[in-house]
């Protein structure tokens, strides 16, 4: 038995229909946005040559054949050409958490739903990993209409029987061994395990990868509502936190500043681009401006 994160009365074709019109434009983002010109050449095999256009990547700029025509041309890569996608999408028990009545987990499953919708827009094959303490669904790259809406009913859902704790590594492992050809991997997901960083190396070797954390304000921002009770959603730990301490408070921000800090550094230094994903904004907003902006951190 599955629950839908958005309850009885939205269906699957109601969330699709009205995700459809900003999948459109998180489509030409990733289509026409400056995310993929910042990674041409990287093993990426050479298709040929075309006239620069404003905004192209000056970095693609062929400059034997520029001299030889007396205008700028740019290199072109079969990635040009077809953008295979592969998501990695944590629905693990932290990922319940949410203090403004939205959960990380649709959050999360909002957005991979729109990139699964702008990839069927963009006609690009994509695969699906679903992790929680186990690897509870995956499947290949692959376009059309029968595999976007498979994944859309994933996102509908959650599962009720998940199991505590968090397999990230192993999907990670799982995805290297997948992907054949160099895919966008976008790997959405708290982050909030060990030992996912060593198999993150390999992937990224072989892939372009956005890691995508999302976060909640009250990772944070605490409220000052004097002792809350705290339970730890994967060990069932309990606790008490005395949220009316201002020097709580603030250690329990700086933590977070530094988790957050560490974790970007680890990403960049595997070559992955980090995006924090937070509860309260717009997953269609974030993501088409992230593929839409010619900058990367």
């Amino acid at each position: 038995m599955r629950n839908s994160i958005l309850g009885d009365q939205k269906t699957l074709s109601v969330r699709a229909s009205a995700l459809r019109l900003t999948a459109r434009n998180l489509a030409e983002s990733m289509k026409n946005g400056g995310f993929r010109s910042s990674y041409r050449g990287q093993g990426i095999e050479f298709d040929g040559v075309r006239e620069y256009l404003r905004g192209d990547d000056v970095r693609s700029i062929d400059w034997n054949v520029t001299a030889r025509m007396g205008k700028p041309f740019v290199k072109m890569f079969e990635e040009e050409h077809e953008l295979q996608i592969f998501l990695i999408i944590d629905d693990s028990f932290s990922m319940d958490i949410g203090s403004k009545g939205r959960s990380r987990i649709q959050s999360a499953h909002e957005a991979g739903a729109l990139i699964t919708l702008a990839s069927f827009f963009n006609d690009s094959p994509i695969g699906a990993v679903f992790f929680d303490g186990q690897i509870g669904f995956s499947c290949r790259p692959q376009r059309g209409q029968e595999r976007m809406l498979l994944l859309l009913s994933k996102f509908d859902t959650v599962n009720e029987h998940r199991i505590k704790g968090s397999v990230l590594q192993n999907a990670v492992k799982g995805a290297c061994r997948i992907l054949r050809n160099r895919s966008l991997v976008v790997v959405i997901s708290d982050f909030r395990n060990a030992g996912w960083e060593k198999p993150f190396t390999q992937l990224c070797l072989r892939n372009d990868v956005v890691a995508v954390r999302v976060t909640d304000p009250v990772d944070s921002e605490l409220p000052e509502s004097g002792s809350i009770p705290f339970v730890d959603p994967e060990t069932s730990v309990r606790q008490v936190i005395p949220t009316n301490s201002s020097d709580f408070r603030d250690a329990w921000r700086t933590d977070h500043e530094k988790r957050i800090e560490l974790w970007k550094k680890n990403c960049l230094r595997r070559g992955a681009v980090p995006l924090i994903l937070s509860t309260d904004s717009d997953p269609a907003a974030v993501l088409t401006n992230f593929f839409g902006s010619r900058e990367r951190i």
